[in-house]
């Protein structure tokens, strides 16, 4: 029946036209026919395509077969007949590695894409009981960012604020600032946080952009399954297999801030089951300006390389490795003093990185409803700044199995081992200092998960813990803390999706939590002596928990819309407050001195409730609108025995109540596109940082197969507006400019 079909995918010979022109219409009518056409068009080479097209003509000549024709079809030939008049060739329009268009994927396909964060296990995006977001592959072509940060800016609900030149704050329902420490941040389910913090140093995270396969993003507890700091959310950048990047690429960048950015990557099999990619990134980002419109020097150059080899090893083993290296050098404004006299006034100073990590993941499929991997991976991060240098050792070993149990029963389960050494490089005069210098750490957890189903196909309860056990190798206590969630999906009709759950989650101390002290300033009192508040930590600083209610719909009313709508209530407990401790006096480091002690305790609860809302929709083939809204209120009470008088507000004032962003998707004749982002952000009072609104736009133009050029502007509506003003940022915050950019990629 698909005689024809076949024939013009393997590329026949023009006189076979006619004869298979039979075979086409019959093909037309069969059930899939629809579906085999729209493959073959995307797959077929361009002699073949035309052949394609000059039967399509034939058979709508026929007035009989047009009469029998439905809509859909009628507009698929239609649209196949029109790109041959409007575009060189289809093979043009389509990715070097056959990624559809985001134009084209209909928003079916679009909410059923494969996530794996939620449960560890693949699972459609359309049915999932947690408010989640992907960020694909597309998506990030088409964004014009350039940075992982920047690209975080399009998830509803995320908070993504720039400080400086080279640092972002970056969280989720609340709690923001540049240690934002209720974040759970992964590359390929290796955590990027720092043991120093709980947060991420988002100015030493970077990526070839193109070898994203996507994001998943998580807003809400992900503890059951990954653990402390999923207090507010997830995030998985999940890179692209090996066999997905065969063949070369070189993509080259620069404008008006990103001064250059070069990427290279090259691909190959090594025999017939295994393949691998090398890549080498550069790129040396310009500063931006401070409130009075000055340079800010707050510059930054860095150079990363690394690879990745996949073996399917047999056909159930396979094996992952992959590794990088990289060397980051920036320059900052920091507003931390050091004790030495004259007590280091704020200047600007250079600051230096650099990191290692390799990971290897073994994957086994037992049968078709089991399955394990093994994954271990070993990071080291090192940092020469003038606040504080040191050197973070990480092992961290994870075990999950997937096990489904009869009908009803769908089960995770596993177990871990983090071994974390941390060794500041510091002294008596530097502004920040560990003590004691060198601490070790190890993390034991074990969790397990199990989806009943009591309806099939429409009812599903989600049940599941985790259980972890923090120790520092110098003392003999431990800290235990279980993080239990419940989860329920119905699926009352196969385009709607209601989900609800309560979940616990965590974070857990750090060392800044326990063992640090921080200079924040000095002032002399009337006689000339210097007074210096500094914070310190507290060894009996306790874990940080939320107890979270969230809940969410789904609906795809047809083809070309969907909404995905979630709310939350959050109650959180012994939060992070700064107490004022007794005044006392230091003859050393010279000048003598009085030290203000601000001590990091636990005596502040809170909630936090809000809504958040996305849509997207296929205006037309070649049009694609997304957007989204979200509504966040915090609320926070200190205990009666605290003291601190700043901490509420502040914390209070790190999230903006309101964010709103509208994304439009355009293909355009002969291999153009056009793309729009705008964003609107409301202010934050007790910081004094006013809303702001930011269009972004990008022009793209695919001259020929393997070769784009694309140019843009990004935050068009102002000279430069400021974004984030924290107490955690500890150096003097910048302000963005309006900047222009171009890229030229080629692939081989």
């Amino acid at each position: 029946m698909l005689t024809g079909l076949a024939w013009f995918a393997t590329g026949m010979t023009g006189r076979h036209i006619g004869c298979a022109t039979g075979d086409l219409r019959r093909a037309l009518y069969s059930e899939g026919g629809e579906r085999m056409l729209k493959h073959l068009i995307g797959r077929c080479s361009r002699e073949g395509e035309r052949r394609i097209l000059s039967a399509l003509r034939q058979v709508v000549r026929s007035a009989a077969v047009r009469a029998r024709l439905d809509v859909s079809l009628v507009a698929l030939v239609m649209f196949a007949m029109s790109i041959s008049f409007i575009a060189p060739g289809l093979s043009y329009a389509q990715q070097p590695d056959h990624h559809k268009d985001l134009t084209s994927l209909s928003v079916d396909e679009l909410m059923n894409v494969e996530v794996t964060s939620v449960s560890k296990k693949e699972e459609k995006l359309f049915q999932t009981a947690a408010a989640i977001y992907v960020i694909t592959h597309e998506d990030i072509r088409r964004s014009g960012m350039t940075t992982v940060p920047e690209l975080l800016r399009m998830v509803p609900g995320l908070d993504v604020a720039r400080i400086d030149g080279t640092k972002y704050a970056i969280s989720a329902r609340g709690f923001n600032g540049r240690i934002a420490n209720k974040l759970l941040v992964l590359i390929d389910g290796r955590s990027i946080y720092s043991p120093e913090t709980s947060g991420v140093y988002w100015e030493v995270q970077d990526l070839i952009l193109e070898d994203i396969e996507r994001i998943e993003v998580i807003r809400g507890p992900g503890g059951t399954i990954w653990g402390a700091n999923a207090v507010n959310g997830v995030i998985n950048i999940i890179t692209r297999r090996a066999q997905d990047t065969l063949g070369g690429l070189v993509a080259i960048g620069g404008g008006t801030e990103d001064k250059a950015v070069v990427s290279t990557r090259y691909g190959g099999k090594i025999g017939e089951k295994a393949a691998y990619r090398v890549y080498a990134k550069y790129f040396n980002r310009g500063g931006l300006v401070d409130s009075s419109g000055r340079d800010a020097n707050d510059t930054q150059n860095a150079l990363r390389g690394g690879g990745r080899v996949d073996w399917q090893m047999s056909n159930r083993d396979s094996l992952t490795l992959e590794g990088d290296i990289s060397n980051s050098h920036l320059r900052e404004n920091p507003t931390a003093v050091s004790l030495v006299s004259p007590f280091a006034p704020p200047i600007n100073r250079p600051g230096d990185f650099s990191a290692g990590s390799i990971l290897g993941r073994w994957t086994r499929v037992f049968s078709d409803r089991s399955d394990m991997d093994l994954q271990v991976y070993y990071d080291r991060f090192s940092r020469d700044i003038f606040e504080v240098g040191g050197d973070i050792h990480t092992f961290d070993a994870d075990f999950h199995h997937h096990v489904q149990i009869g009908k009803r029963q769908d089960i995770v389960w596993g177990f871990g081992y983090r071994m974390v050494r941390h060794a500041s490089d510091d002294s008596i005069a530097t502004p920040v200092r560990f003590i004691p210098m060198k601490d070790s750490t190890r993390l034991l957890s074990v969790f397990a998960q199990d989806e009943v189903t009591l309806l099939k196909d429409r009812l599903w309860l989600v049940l599941g813990s985790k259980v972890e056990r923090l120790k520092d190798f110098d003392q003999k206590s431990a800290e235990l803390n279980a993080e239990p969630s419940v989860r329920m999906l119905w699926t009352p009709q196969s385009h709607q999706t209601i989900w609800a759950a309560v979940s616990r989650a965590v974070r857990t101390p750090a060392r800044s939590d326990n063992d640090i002290r921080g200079s924040l300033s000095v002032f002399p009192d009337p006689v000339g002596t210097p007074y210096v508040p500094t914070i310190f930590g507290n060894e009996n600083f306790k874990s940080e928990t939320v107890l979270a209610y969230e809940a969410g719909y789904r609906v795809q009313p047809n083809s070309k819309l969907s909404l995905d709508t979630a709310i939350f209530y959050n109650v959180y407990d012994r939060l992070q407050t700064i107490e004022p401790g007794v005044p006392f006096f230091e003859a050393e480091p010279q000048p003598p001195h009085v030290v203000i002690p601000l001590v990091f305790d636990n005596l502040m609860r809170g909630r936090t409730y809000g809504v958040e809302a996305s849509v997207n929709l296929n205006v037309t083939r070649g049009w694609r609108l997304a957007g989204s809204y979200s509504l966040l209120r915090m609320q926070l009470h200190p205990y009666a025995e605290s003291l601190d008088t700043s901490s509420k507000q502040a914390v209070e004032g790190t999230s903006p109540q309101h964010q709103f962003q509208i994304h439009s998707y355009l293909r355009l004749p002969r291999n153009f596109e056009l793309d729009a982002s705008l964003y609107r952000v409301s202010s934050l009072p007790s910081s004094q940082v006013p809303g702001y609104a930011r269009l972004d736009l990008r022009f793209g133009w695919r001259i020929a197969e393997g070769i784009e050029i694309s140019a843009g502007g990004q935050n068009l509506l102002d000279d430069r507006h400021q974004e984030f003003a924290g107490r955690d940022a500890a150096i003097l915050t910048s302000e963005i400019k309006r900047s222009a950019y171009g890229k030229v990629t080629f692939t081989f």
